[in-house]
């Protein structure tokens, strides 16, 4: 069964982009029109759009966008150096989250394949961004209708960071997981960790859930393990930013933790993710790169400042939970253990 969301955080609107701004959910409820592949990349970059398959689905609006800017080119070729040039920069604003570079990476290819005028190749980037959209929505409601069947009756599933409607194109990966489970058990409740420094739980997440009706409690980053040793979650599912071959997982900073808690109190940990999340090119999370952000995420909160100047600060953005302690990855396909999920995903290529 699947939950409906109303929650679209991307929408094409004929010439531009509306990203709802998720910088300032949940005092403040907008959305942001993105008319240039230049402004797709700061919204990118400034997390005004977040989530791995969110960010996946608007690259490849960026690249729709800078293909409507370069229609003045001279020829062909100028037109594809142009996009090829745009399309590195759009990449490198989330080293992480390997759904951007795989969505920017298709639609580059398929500017090269289109067999037609340059105005031909900016229609199909448009289309195919669009079709990327609508996929993704029916990808994550797959993701939960396979997710669902390993949340018990009754359960209280943990969950970290926001890996909701909002962090996709409207359903979600790991909150897809909940949604369907709620569909067909109302008892279902949710612990939502507040996710420092960004507080992506506590903004997101809750907001998400409050509006879905779900019940939800939000707790801080430290506290699941107190929580676990007393019984109260039985199940952990978080999303997925890069997954490597053997089932090593990047995902929001604090996520290893909550895995290594679960591990020593015998809790099921699932991460939720399309296939798209899955870089067939590196075999252990080893290679993952880690996007270090600014220092100013971790010293101010509301824009104070809540440590003494001159702190050394390091703030990694994403950290990889070992495969060792992943129960098993939930995809449109079905759920994968780790050891299974490279002969899987090399099978269906």
């Amino acid at each position: 069964m699947t939950f409906e969301s109303n929650i679209r955080p991307i929408q094409w609107s004929g010439d531009h982009v509306k990203l709802i701004d998720q910088t300032v959910i949940p005092y403040e409820y907008k959305t942001v029109d993105i008319k240039t592949w230049k402004e797709m990349a700061e919204a990118i970059r400034d997390m005004i759009v977040r989530g791995a398959p969110a960010i996946g689905v608007s690259g490849a609006f960026g690249v729709a966008l800078g293909a409507r800017e370069f229609l003045d080119s001279k020829n062909r070729e100028e037109f594809l150096q142009r996009l090829e040039l745009m399309a590195q920069y759009l990449k490198s604003t989330r080293p992480t989250a390997v759904n951007l570079m795989w969505a920017v990476d298709k639609q580059v290819n398929l500017a090269k394949s289109v067999d037609g005028s340059i105005s031909e190749i900016a229609r199909q980037l448009e289309e195919n961004a669009l079709k990327m959209l609508e996929d993704d929505i029916e990808i994550n409601k797959r993701i939960g209708e396979h997710g669902a069947e390993i949340i018990p009756q009754g359960a209280t599933v943990l969950t970290h960071c926001n890996a909701g409607a909002l962090a996709t194109a409207g359903y979600g990966t790991a909150l897809g997981v909940i949604r369907s489970a709620y569909a067909g058990d109302n008892s279902i409740k949710v612990f939502a960790d507040e996710t420092r420094p960004r507080q992506q739980g506590a903004r997101l997440t809750a907001w998400e859930l409050v509006n879905d009706g779900i019940p939800t409690t939000l707790i801080t980053d430290g506290m699941c393990g107190y929580f676990m040793k007393r019984g109260m979650i039985d199940v952990v599912v978080v999303g997925g930013d890069r997954i490597a071959l053997n089932g090593d997982t990047a995902n929001k900073i604090g996520t290893y933790t909550v895995a290594l808690a679960a591990n020593a109190h015998h809790i099921p940990f699932y991460v939720a993710a399309p296939y798209s999340s899955i870089d067939t090119s590196i075999e252990t999370g080893e290679n993952i790169p880690i996007e270090e952000r600014s220092h100013e995420e971790v010293t101010h909160i509301n824009g104070k400042s809540v440590c003494p100047e001159g702190i050394n600060i390091i703030n990694p953005a994403f950290d990889v939970t070992p495969a060792e302690y992943i129960t098993g990855i939930i995809t449109e396909t079905g759920i994968y253990i780790p050891s299974e999920l490279k002969q899987a995903v090399l099978s269906s290529v």
